[in-house]
């Protein structure tokens, strides 16, 4: 049996899992060959680690923190725990393992999201006034889900698990966006609070004076037929897929992401009071949400300020600019002569270029000033990790896209519409996690996902 096994997380934090499991150690089942058992025990390690990498973004919180919602995309820090074991317990082992019974039926109407499907499900806006279960009922459920994954990972049949497999895949990746979204929502959460209370303590994203990252360089692309989407020799979501020809003009994109200090410019020269320079949407979410800055920046004392996960601070301007909409980022590109890149330009631009950069694992919760200025490989930085990069493409079906079947088909095609296209991962995005294919999405208002921008031009 051949097991499609991912590299684990370079900077996963070298604990045991909370949940005790990843200290069970088991022999060979019999008449099973060394490989196969090797191939199990790296794929339950890997389910180990991903899931215990999930419970590590908890520490630092207290029991009340895990139940507020503080807006409606908001999700409560218990509900992604439970609903990240409600996808294995609905999709793998309610099919996979005829002797499996949930701990308690009910949590499949309270933890399932958005899969129409799967079945009835409790009203969004609505999950953080569920007190009951406690967060402790909810890592007793993480438990007795993990204790059953891994018992069928490292014993279930050859061809069950070679069946399922793929669905462990996307559920191993789906654990990986709530990790994201367990960052930015706990963030947003805290944010609300008066008292601004810091979620970590300083980082090396915490400095001062940072050196100014140079000016912007132009990287020219010639015009060109060139291959979008995911090739299909890894994981992808069917949303990648299929890999089809796209003809690309010549343009020239940014060096580096936009910085504060040049967002700083935008706002002080009438950025925010200029219609002419914004969509007719979002000058009418502009004036309807009083936006004057990004999201968690105001002034104090005639300079700006903005809450952080280690606190408030003052505002660097050598860092990237963050939590901007794709409204702020296309009125900033238009104030500054540019425009932003369709996908298939940043997916062009990214070509060749290693994965690398602010991801999670690295502890900073935010981004980082560029170090050393200029350019990268083929003169362009900063294209992953730090902020995911507003596209001005809307989030379409590629060229044959087809849905995986059943519930699962529900994953990403049926958001195709009033989306944009995001590319490059964030601060808050695990490097295994990302490619150069991978498209996020949301509504072109949304900021509290670590969002920002890189310009492009016509050649």
């Amino acid at each position: 049996m051949y097991l499609y096994i991912l590299s684990e997380e370079a900077y996963l934090p070298n604990k045991p899992h909370s949940n005790k499991y990843g200290a069970m150690t088991k022999s060979n089942t019999p008449g099973q060959d060394s490989n196969n058992s090797e191939a199990r025990e790296a794929l339950s390690s890997r389910y180990s680690k991903v899931r215990g990498f999930s419970e590590s973004f908890c520490e630092p919180l207290v029991t009340e923190d895990y139940v507020i919602q503080s807006m409606p995309d908001v999700s409560p820090t218990k509900w992604h725990l439970a609903h990240t074991s409600w996808f294995f317990e609905t999709f793998i082992l309610m099919k996979a393992v005829p002797s499996y019974a949930p701990i308690n039926p009910h949590y499949a109407y309270l933890f399932n999201s958005y899969y129409v499907l799967a079945g009835e499900r409790h009203y969004r806006p609505k999950r953080g006034l569920i007190s009951r279960p406690t967060v402790e009922d909810v890592y007793a459920y993480r438990l007795h889900v993990d204790e059953s994954m891994i018992n069928f990972i490292e014993w279930g049949s050859e061809g069950a698990l070679e069946e399922f497999l793929p669905i462990l895949e996307i559920g191993l990746h789906h654990e990986q966006q709530h990790q994201e979204l367990m960052v930015t929502d706990i963030k947003h959460v805290f944010s609300e609070n008066p008292l601004k209370p810091a979620y970590i303590s300083s980082t090396s994203a915490d400095r001062a004076g940072s050196e100014s990252p140079g000016d912007i360089e132009w990287i020219e692309f010639p015009e060109g037929l060139h291959w979008i989407g995911n090739p299909g020799d890894g994981f992808a979501y069917d949303n990648e897929l299929p890999s089809h020809r796209e003809f690309v003009d010549s343009f020239s994109i940014a060096s580096r992401l936009i910085t504060n200090g040049e967002y700083i410019e935008f706002i002080e020269d009438g950025g925010y009071e200029t219609p002419t320079l914004w969509l007719s949407d979002g000058w009418a979410v502009r004036e309807s949400n009083g936006w004057q800055a990004p999201l968690y920046w105001e002034k104090r004392d005639g300079s700006w300020h903005y809450y952080t996960l280690s606190g408030m601070r003052e505002v660097d301007p050598a860092e990237p600019v963050s939590h901007v909409s794709f409204y702020e980022a296309e009125a900033f590109a238009t104030w500054a002569g540019a425009r932003l890149p369709t996908e298939a330009e940043w997916e062009r631009a990214a070509a060749g270029i290693e994965i690398k950069g602010n991801f999670v694992g690295q502890g900073n919760f935010h981004p980082v000033p560029l170090e050393g200025g200029g350019g990268g490989e083929g003169g362009i930085k900063q294209i992953y990790g730090d902020v995911w990069e507003w596209t001005r493409s809307a989030y379409s079906p590629y060229p044959g896209f087809k849905t995986l079947p059943g519930a699962l088909g529900e994953y990403n095609g049926k958001f195709m519409s009033n989306q944009m296209v995001l590319r490059g991962g964030s601060c808050a995005t695990s490097i295994t996690h990302i490619r150069k294919t991978y498209r996020n999405f949301f509504s072109p208002d949304a900021r509290w996902q670590f969002m920002g921008i890189r310009l492009a031009k016509q050649k």
